[in-house]
Formats: C-alpha cells, structure tokens, sequence
C-alpha cells in the first residue's frame, strides 16, 4: 500500500470515527448548573429550569424520558424558549416529556420550528449566514403546542408581557417571537411594574433583539436557538451561530449592553438546546443540555444592576 492510499484511507477511518461519535453525543443529554448572582440582597435564591430546541419528533424515547427526569430538579420556574418539535404529529411526545414539569409555574416563546417543519439545508450554507425558510413550508400544529403549554398554566411571552410570585418573589417578564422568521414584536411598556427579578425571553438571540430586550430594563436574558454551534471544535469552539451573535456568546453565560454601545450589565444564558434537526441529527464538542440557573443575591451594585461572581458546572 502506497502512502497516497494509507493517508486516504487513515482520513476515512477518522472521518467515520467523527461521524459515529457525532450521532452518539447528540444522545449525550446533560444537565448544566450555573449560578447567575442577579437578585438583590436578601431575596431568596430561584431554581429556573431553561429547556429549548428539543426538535422532538417520533420514537424519541431517550430524549422524553430525559426531559421527564428534569422534574427531578425540582425548579420554582419553567422557561422554554422554542423549538420544541421536528414533526406534525409530535406535541404527544412534547407533552410526555414535560409530563412532570406543567405543574411547574412557566414561560415559553416559539421558535420557527413550533410554526414549520424541518427542511434538508446544505450544511455548508451556514457558512454565509443564518439559513432561511423554505419557499413552501409545511406548517405545524402550532395552536395545539400552544393549547396544551397555556392549559397547563404556563405563560405564553411571544410579543407579551406577564408577572409571576415564586414563593413570594415577584418576577415580570418581557418576551417576543421568533427574530429568525422575523415575528419579534416588542410588546407595549408597562408602567409601574415592579419585581425583585425582571426576565427576558426570546428564541434566537439576534442582536436587534437583545438590544431591545436590555435596553427594557431586563436583569436575565434567556435564549436558544444557536444549538451551541452543534457541530464544533474542540479548543476553538463553535464555527457559525445561526444568527447575528458572535461565537463567544453562542452558548451558556455571558453579558450584553441594553444598545450595544454601553457596558455589558445585562445577563444572557443561551441554551445550546437538547435536540437537532432530523436532516442533521449528530453534535460534535456540543452536547444536548438543559441548564438549571439558580438566581442569588448580588453581593455588589455595578452598572445600575446587582452583580457577583458567577459559576458554572456540569453534571
């Protein structure tokens, strides 16, 4: 055997090895844990419990089954930021899954995949920008999904404004629709409100979005959207974002500035999600994830918000 050959054939050997773990990972479903120092002194800590892109489609039962243990974490809150099916016939599956988790207060938004189904991409088109919507879509039971989340209690924030107790702490949060479809509406201002902790939620973390989210006042940001890049390299991190967001920030916990001009003094945890588009189904460096955030006290005021030390782990 030449070494032309040898070579050809030690790059095949590698790239089915990169594919075979990229199908296994995206069924490496993790729970993160990060403490987000975002209250005033004095208020109780908060368990937020952040699900996004679970993508769900038929025979899921590893990742239904993975959902339903979440419950064991026992969050005082639920917010789920889109893109919760891959299939006309899956809010079934999204039900099951969050089975033990309805009776948890919560907040949710859509992303384009609550609205139209999946469609074949060309990986490499990720390269030139976000992807776009196909020109004839197949629409999905959206009303359904919607039904079965408000029935259960859970406040729908697409374009929306609403105000929680969590055991005695009060939350207000601020929500828009999906930025990718172009369906974000920042909702009327209220005034007057207060709270201990003021949210915001959208599904993909553009940065008109963020801007206007921060810039209303927000303590937390809560985004998805991104799946963390998907497919990554190890030491170098996400290639694209699938958005307007820059790859430091395509995943977990970071900062923003309320008009991108100013100091970072708003959080924003973006949820590399738990699913993957059927056309796709594998992950490299970039593991399915949940991500409990327990909201504390501050132990210092820096930009007008309370801040602190922020720490992060993964089980």
């Amino acid at each position: 055997m030449n070494r032309a050959m040898a070579a050809a054939l030690g790059i095949g050997a590698a790239g089915a090895a990169c594919v075979s773990w990229g199908f296994a990972e995206a069924h490496a479903f993790t729970t993160r844990r990060v403490t987000v120092p975002v209250l005033a002194p004095g208020c109780v800590p908060v368990r937020v419990l952040h699900v996004s892109d679970l993508h769900l489609r038929l025979g899921q039962r590893d990742k239904i089954e993975w959902v339903r243990s979440l419950a064991r974490e026992q969050p005082d809150l639920m917010v789920v930021t889109g893109d919760n099916l891959a299939h006309a016939e899956a809010v079934p599956a999204v039900a099951d899954a969050f089975a033990g988790l309805l009776a948890v207060p919560g907040l949710f938004v859509f992303g384009s995949n609550d609205y139209y189904a999946p469609h074949l991409k060309n990986p490499f088109g990720y390269f030139t920008g976000p992807s776009t919507a196909h020109r004839e879509p197949v629409r999905l039971p959206t009303e359904k999904l919607r039904a079965l989340l408000v029935n259960a209690g859970w406040r729908d924030l697409n374009n929306a404004r609403t105000r929680l107790d969590i055991g005695g702490l009060v939350v207000t949060a601020v929500g828009m629709d999906d930025p990718h479809i172009g369906r974000d509406r920042m909702p009327p201002p209220e005034r007057g409100e207060r709270a201990h902790v003021r949210l915001g939620v959208v599904h993909a973390p553009y940065r008109r979005a963020l801007h206007r989210l921060a810039a209303d006042g927000v303590d937390l940001i809560l985004a998805g959207h991104t799946h963390g890049g998907q497919v990554c390299v190890p030491g170098y991190g996400a290639l694209v974002t699938n958005c307007d967001l820059d790859r430091r920030r395509v995943k977990g916990l970071s900062t923003w500035s309320g008009d991108g001009t100013g100091p970072d003094d708003t959080w924003l945890h973006v949820s590399a999600g738990a699913g993957t588009s059927p056309y796709a189904p594998v992950r490299f460096a970039c593991r399915p994830e949940a991500t409990l955030l327990t909201l504390t006290p501050a132990r210092e005021r820096m930009g007008g918000r309370f801040r602190g030390a922020v720490s992060g782990r993964i089980s």
